[in-house]
């Protein structure tokens, strides 16, 4: 099966999540890995913004418009490297037929696997706004924790100051927030946003953290008819 990518949410995000899937697969040679079709469009307006009432430019055109191209390339599986994205995810599974996953279900069946019982969330504004993970959280008896307005600020800044400017990310600001949720009993921090799956790429890492593009990847491939190598599962 291929597996559809909509890209461009941002970019550099995009470009790991398929590093991330490639370096996962269980394979032998070029020829072992799955078909990725991409429609990078990072001319798609912010979704945070247009989420929290801050521009009016929607952003669902433009990513119904990469979902049905990906489709009419192929796609059987469509992926969505941009966790706030999610937001829109019913309303993009009413245009296409091909399966679309949903990074926030698989997070939390993770979590729910592991016996985690309260887990921290840090997302753009957007996520947070519209409760993707709170809900799916509480649905599976996890007990949310979301940012006090400070820590929020400090995770937005991460996200936009520094990752998606192509900078370095602040071990001090990343280090804070930790502290914030482990303070407040989390068992596990989610990294809710698909830059953030960058930090591990900037040495920063803790054990709380729990990765949901690197789930996404994981899902991409078993939905795809593929194997995880066995160090990631």
């Amino acid at each position: 099966m291929k597996l559809g990518i909509i890209g461009g949410l941002g970019p550099m995000a995009t470009v790991y999540f398929m590093e991330m899937i490639t370096e996962m697969t269980l394979a032998q040679k070029d020829q072992d890995h799955m078909e990725m079709l991409v429609v990078s469009d990072p001319k798609t307006p912010d979704r945070t913004a247009y989420i929290l009432g801050e521009s009016s430019d929607d952003p669902l055109p433009y990513i119904n418009r990469s979902a049905e191209t990906l489709e009419k390339m192929g796609a059987d599986v469509i992926a969505i490297p941009c966790i706030t994205a999610h937001c829109f995810h019913d309303k993009l599974c009413k245009n296409v037929n091909a399966k679309i996953l949903n990074a926030v279900d698989e997070t939390t069946g993770e979590l729910k696997k592991a016996g985690v019982k309260k887990a921290g969330i840090m997302a753009t504004g957007g996520t947070l706004s519209c409760e993707l993970f709170q809900e799916s959280f509480r649905e599976e008896g996890i007990e949310p924790v979301v940012p006090d307005e400070k820590t929020q600020g400090l995770i937005m800044s991460i996200i936009y100051d520094d990752i998606k400017a192509g900078k370095a990310p602040s071990e001090e600001k990343f280090r804070t927030v930790m502290e914030y949720f482990g303070n407040k009993g989390a068992e596990k921090v989610v990294l809710g946003c698909t830059e953030l799956s960058l930090l591990r790429k900037c040495g920063l890492k803790s054990d709380l953290t729990v990765d949901a593009m690197e789930i996404l990847a994981k899902a991409s491939i078993t939905a795809c008819g593929y194997e995880v190598r066995g160090e990631y599962l």
